[in-house]
């Protein structure tokens, strides 16, 4: 049986699951240059994780491991117990990526580039319709649903990725930034999903600056700085340990000293790396 999770509290004493997501000394170099090194991270399945840190802390460097785009320079990488090393391609089978710009196809509507990505997870077409009709309508696209990706909003091409990738039912889902972009009723609207995933068993690893969006939803925060793990636990222990102090206090204490961007860029030229 898994722990009982609830979002900013301490899960319960039930015994643990093998984490979903399983990351030990990992490491990525570029041009000499760490942007993570020595990271340990276990994401519990059906956990709803957050990754906080400043800009060039390594959270997209992490995602992007995980997600296949980048190869580790060190260190180990599982997912549901499979080694990216050996399992490449049953791994990534078993994931839903969405970066902070999504890859849409602009010559495509929002309902065909949803269709597009099922197909090639060879997702039924029957279930592709239902879910991607559920879809739809939690996140508020239905009125969007037949226009061409190319008029789409950052808010509205990052809603409609979502849609595609959990079209898929992948068992960890990985997003990068997910509320940039959105008005408050989309963030609303993806906060429910979020947490109804999670319950539903998704496990799922976020990065985000938005301390309050890591407060009311996730499960365990871990705050990286210069591409280490520098805290990690509940939104309540973090605070308890700092006194009763807040989040955003607690995160300033975790990265005091570490340079903004020290580790290089997330986003730096070139790395795209090589595809595992």
């Amino acid at each position: 049986m898994s722990d009982t999770i609830e979002p900013g509290g301490a899960t319960s004493n039930a015994p643990a699951e093998a984490p979903a997501i399983d990351l030990r000394g990992l490491g990525r170099e570029f041009a000499g240059k760490w942007a993570v090194r020595g990271l340990d991270l276990q994401v519990r399945p059906g956990e709803l994780y957050g990754f906080l840190g400043q800009n060039g802390a390594g959270k997209t460097t992490t995602l992007r491991m995980l997600a296949g785009l980048l190869r580790p320079s060190e260190g180990t990488l599982r997912i549901d117990g499979l080694d990216h090393q050996t399992h490449g391609r049953a791994l990534k089978q078993r994931l839903g990526f969405v970066p902070d710009t999504p890859p849409l196809y602009d010559y495509l509507t929002g309902r065909q580039y949803v269709a597009l990505v099922a197909s090639l997870w060879h997702v039924p077409r029957a279930e592709c319709s239902a879910r991607s009709r559920d879809l739809f309508e939690r996140l508020g696209l239905v009125e969007h649903a037949d226009e061409l990706c190319k008029a789409y909003s950052h808010g509205t091409r990052k809603k409609v990725h979502i849609a595609a990738v959990l079209t898929t039912a992948p068992r960890v889902l990985l997003l990068d930034e997910p509320t940039s972009g959105l008005d408050p009723l989309s963030t609303r609207r993806l906060k429910d999903l979020l947490l109804a995933e999670s319950q539903r068993g998704t496990t799922i690893l976020l990065s985000t600056h938005g301390l309050e969006l890591a407060e009311q939803i996730c499960h365990r925060v871990g705050i990286l700085a210069g591409g280490r793990l520098a805290a990690e636990g509940t939104v309540a222990e973090l605070r308890q340990r700092h006194g009763d102090r807040t989040l955003e206090d607690v995160f300033l204490a975790a990265t005091d000293g570490v340079r903004e961007g020290s580790h290089g860029s997330d986003a730096r030229p070139g790395a795209a790396g090589n595809p595992t």
